[in-house]
């Protein structure tokens, strides 16, 4: 049973930073893909950064101050949040692609507020 554990989130000023981690385990099959998302009350959950292969991709809203990465233990992903804004608030989920399967964690709140 692979589980998908987020840790990380907290609370910060404007300008402030977070790093966030993910840990798939549960499988001996490395993850191809690894995504964050976050998700905010009554709006759809929206993809933030991904790696996969030696690519990254972000969206535009958190591109130069968001960094994701790939740590070196097996389906180990990060996000580092630098310059955070009050509208980077939200439930940031993690997810994992591994052998063609998705897999979400619970998600970590994050919150930006003077």
């Amino acid at each position: 049973q692979v589980q998908v554990v987020e840790s990380g989130g907290g609370s910060v000023q404007p300008g402030g930073s977070l790093r966030l981690s993910c840990v798939a385990s549960g499988t001996v099959f490395s993850a191809n893909h690894m995504a964050w998302y976050r998700q905010t009350p009554g709006k759809e959950r929206e993809l933030v950064a991904r790696v996969w292969g030696g690519a990254t991709d972000y969206a535009d809203s958190v591109r130069g101050r968001f960094t994701i990465s790939r740590a070196n233990a097996k389906n180990t992903v990060g996000l580092q949040m630098n310059s955070l804004k009050p509208e980077d608030t939200a439930v940031y989920f993690c997810s994992q692609i591994i052998r063609g399967h998705t897999y979400w964690g619970q998600g970590t709140q994050v919150t930006v507020s003077s």
